[in-house]
């Protein structure tokens, strides 16, 4: 089978090699691979910044949907022929998250889905709804289901609450279809005023152009009424979290979930004291968030937001895409 392999790091360096059809243990499923999609970690992890200390060589990308071909002794979960999706996490079945659970991460601490084949433990899979092509499905594991978990999993979503999203990346577009969904009011900031357009037209009600106006967090608590949102889904980092922190209620939540805009620098504690507000750490989900997500979805016929889809052996170009930061949505590969 081909398979894409990170033997250097660098987009450039990536290797389609030839490796041996893998063949399903107890309780694991061999799938045959219809779809990927790219995250920006798969990026961060081909350049060797998300963790240079990764053991290569390392089959990249987290997100992935194929086909059951077989099952291994005592695999009952699915059968040949079922649709499915490898979680991010493959042993994040439930309950909170732990150290052990974070070592089974897809296309990071485990080699990923940019194979034609691969074996996952039937408890790492989940079923797709007819309602999904391939690419749409690929789109979820890793960004939607973090949207998921942000918005929904961690605390009260009260119908009418404002939420602000940051920039135009697959999380920030997915928590604004779900938020929509879920009646909530949506402030979503980009660089770009089609960005913006394309946005509003996914249902967001108000939007920022943060260079046209650089003090966006003043400018999303005005927004609000003057009391600030309720909820800030915070994708960039230390260059952002000040503008979110002056942009979010007293007692509102911001949800930390990247470091798009760098990961140095610190930020004065007494905002968050004197304010009461909670932040929470969001890294993607379990299954069973996965499950309630799709759920959702199939309730609601809702599709994901598709920039781009490239054959699978353009992966580089895939990945020169995302690092142009051009997409508006999701960009998958079919395989």
């Amino acid at each position: 089978m081909k398979s894409f392999e990170i033997q250097e790091f660098g987009v450039e360096n990536l290797v389609l090699a030839d490796r041996p059809e893998p063949s399903p243990g107890a309780r694991e499923v061999l799938v045959r691979l219809k779809a990927a999609s790219l995250n920006y970690r798969d990026l961060m992890v081909v350049q060797g910044s998300y963790n240079p200390k990764l053991k290569r060589p390392l089959v990249p990308l987290s997100d992935g949907v194929g086909v059951v071909e077989t099952t291994g002794p005592g695999a009952t979960r699915f059968r040949p022929g079922d649709r499915v999706a490898g979680c991010f996490f493959q042993r994040w079945i439930d309950g909170p998250h732990s150290t052990e659970k974070g070592r089974s991460a897809l296309g990071g601490a485990i080699d990923g889905v940019a194979r034609e084949y691969a074996v996952f433990s039937e408890d790492g899979l989940v079923a797709i709804p007819a309602s999904l092509t391939d690419e749409e499905a690929a789109a979820l594991p890793c960004a939607a289901v973090t949207a998921w978990h942000a918005l929904f999993e961690e605390r009260q979503v009260v119908p009418g609450e404002t939420v602000l999203l940051l920039g135009t990346g697959g999380v920030s577009i997915f928590a604004l279809q779900l938020a929509v969904l879920a009646g909530l009011r949506v402030i979503i900031t980009s660089s770009s005023d089609a960005k913006l357009a394309q946005a509003r037209a996914l249902g967001a009600h108000l939007t920022i152009n943060y260079k046209a106006t650089p003090d966006w967090g003043e400018e999303a608590r005005k927004l609000s009424g003057g009391e600030g949102v309720d909820h800030v889904v915070e994708v960039g980092g230390s260059d952002t979290m000040a503008h979110s922190l002056r942009a979010v209620r007293t007692q509102g939540t911001i949800s930390v979930i990247g470091a798009l805009s760098g990961r140095e620098g610190g930020i004065s504690p007494a905002s968050v004291l004197m304010n009461s507000i909670r932040m929470q750490g969001i890294y993607v989900g379990s299954r069973a968030m996965f499950e309630r997500l799709l759920r959702a979805i199939e309730l609601h016929q809702a599709k994901p937001v598709i920039d781009h889809t490239f054959p699978f052996a353009d992966l580089k170009a895939a990945l020169l895409h995302m690092e142009s930061k051009q997409h508006f949505g999701k960009i998958c590969l079919k395989f």
